[in-house]
C-alpha cells in the first residue's frame, strides 16, 4: 500500500504543479495583452442591437446620404481606413494661390436645370427629331459649357499629371478659371491651337502666338510663357520665352513687352519638353523695372528664371488665373535657332550605354549556343563576310 499511496501523491504534487504554471502563465499573458479604454464612444454604441425593429427608418436614400455627409464632418477621435491610407496626403496639404470660387447656389442650380428639362419636355420638334434620330447637338454649346463649369477641375487635374504646380509653384496649385486660347499661325488659312499638353514642333511655333480670353477692359493682366525642362546648366532653372505685363483688357498686343517672344529650343536628345503658358489677373499696374530684360534678348544667361521667385516678387498684386501648355522636342529648326538667334553650338546629348556584361569564358562550353564563342570574339577582328 505504501507505493501506490507514494505515487498518488507524486501524481496530485505534480497536477498541482502543473496547473499553478498554467494559471501563472495565463495570468502573465494577460497582463500582457490588458486591453485599454478606448480614448472616446466607439461607432454606433447608441445602437441597441436586440431591438433593430425599432430603430427609425430613413426611408429614402437622400435622407440616409444627408445624415451621412452630416456625421463625415463630425471630428471623432478615431480614423476611417481611408484616413490611415492617406495621412501622408494630409500633412502636405497644398495651397491654393488662384482665384476664389464665385458660385451661384445649388438651389439656383437645381430650379434652372428642371425649367431647361420642363421646356425640353414641352418642345415638340425636339422630341421628333429625338425620335426619328435627326437630333443635332451644337457641340460650341456644350464645349462652353464646360470650360464654364467643370472644365478648369479637368485642366487642373491634367497640369498635376504633367507636374506643372510641382515644377514652377513648388507644389502650390490653382484652378484655371480663365479659358486661355493660343494659336500659332501655319499660314494664312490654318492655325495649331495650344490646348493641354498636345505636340507642337519647334517649326511650328517660331513665330509670337495669338493669345486671347475673356476679360473686362478695366481689369490688368500678364502673360509668361516658360520652359521648365530646357536648362542646360541648372536642373532647378528655366529659361523664360515670352513675359508681357500690364496688358490692358484682353488686348495682349498693349501690353508692356518686358521680355520679347524667342521660339522653343529643345537641345537634341532631350526628348519632349514643357512650354507653359501662365495668366496672371493683376490687382493693380506693376513696376517690372527690375524684370525688363533687352529686346533682342539672345542671352541664355539673361533669360534664366524662374517662376516661383517671379510669382513671390509680386503675389501682393497678381493672382495666377489661367493656364495652358503644349510639349515640342528637337527638330531641324532648333539647330537654326542656336546658330543665327543664340549665337552659339548647338549642344547635343547621348545616352552613353555601359558596356555588355559577359561572364567569365568557359574552357568547355557544353550546352552553349553556337555563336558562343562570338561574345569574346576582338570587335576589331575580321568576320569575313559572315555576320
Amino acid at each position: 500500500m505504501a507505493a501506490p499511496l507514494i505515487r498518488g501523491i507524486i501524481l496530485r504534487v505534480g497536477v498541482e504543479f502543473r496547473v499553478n504554471w498554467i494559471s501563472r502563465g495565463l495570468s502573465t499573458s494577460a497582463t500582457c495583452c490588458r486591453r485599454v479604454a478606448p480614448l472616446g464612444p466607439m461607432p454606433n454604441m447608441d445602437i441597441d442591437v436586440k431591438n433593430l425593429d425599432d430603430l427609425e427608418k430613413y426611408r429614402s436614400y437622400t435622407r440616409y446620404l444627408k445624415v451621412a455627409r452630416e456625421e463625415s464632418r463630425k471630428v471623432h477621435w478615431w480614423k476611417t481606413y481611408r484616413q490611415y491610407l492617406n495621412q501622408d496626403e494630409e500633412k502636405s496639404e497644398r495651397i491654393d494661390i488662384g482665384l476664389p470660387n464665385i458660385r451661384a447656389p445649388r438651389i439656383k442650380e437645381v430650379k434652372e436645370r428642371k425649367r431647361v428639362m420642363r421646356e425640353n419636355h414641352k418642345n415638340s420638334e425636339l422630341e421628333r427629331a429625338t425620335r426619328l434620330r435627326t437630333l443635332s447637338i451644337p457641340l460650341d454649346e456644350v464645349k462652353a459649357e464646360w470650360e464654364r463649369t467643370s472644365g478648369p477641375y479637368h485642366v487642373q487635374k491634367v497640369a498635376e499629371h504633367y507636374g506643372v504646380y510641382r515644377d514652377l509653384f513648388h507644389g502650390a496649385t490653382f484652378v484655371p478659371r480663365i479659358v486661355l486660347r493660343v494659336q500659332y499661325s501655319l499660314d494664312e488659312e490654318h492655325s495649331l491651337p495650344v490646348h493641354r499638353g498636345n505636340v507642337v514642333t519647334p517649326s511650328e511655333a517660331t513665330i509670337q502666338p495669338e493669345v486671347t480670353f475673356e476679360a473686362e477692359e478695366s481689369s490688368l493682366w500678364t502673360l509668361l510663357l516658360t520652359n521648365p525642362d530646357g536648362h542646360l546648366r541648372d536642373n532647378d532653372a528655366e529659361y523664360v520665352h515670352w513675359i508681357v505685363g500690364n496688358i490692358p483688357g484682353n488686348s495682349v498686343q498693349s501690353g508692356e513687352q518686358i521680355c520679347h517672344y524667342l521660339p522653343p529650343f529643345p537641345a537634341k536628345g532631350t526628348g519632349y519638353h514643357r512650354f507653359i503658358f501662365i495668366l496672371f489677373k493683376q490687382e493693380q499696374p506693376i513696376d517690372f523695372t527690375e524684370d525688363c530684360l533687352p529686346s533682342p534678348c539672345h542671352s541664355l544667361e539673361s533669360r534664366t528664371f524662374q517662376t516661383f521667385d517671379f510669382y513671390r516678387k509680386h503675389q501682393d498684386y497678381m493672382t495666377p488665373a489661367g493656364l495652358a501648355f503644349f510639349q515640342s522636342q528637337w527638330d531641324d529648326s532648333v539647330t537654326h535657332t542656336f546658330h543665327q538667334l543664340l549665337n552659339m553650338k548647338e549642344p547635343v546629348f547621348e545616352y552613353d550605354r555601359p558596356p555588355v556584361y559577359h561572364p567569365p569564358q568557359k574552357k568547355y562550353p557544353h550546352g552553349e549556343p553556337v555563336r558562343y564563342l562570338d561574345r569574346y570574339r576582338d570587335s576589331q577582328e575580321t568576320t569575313y563576310g559572315i555576320y
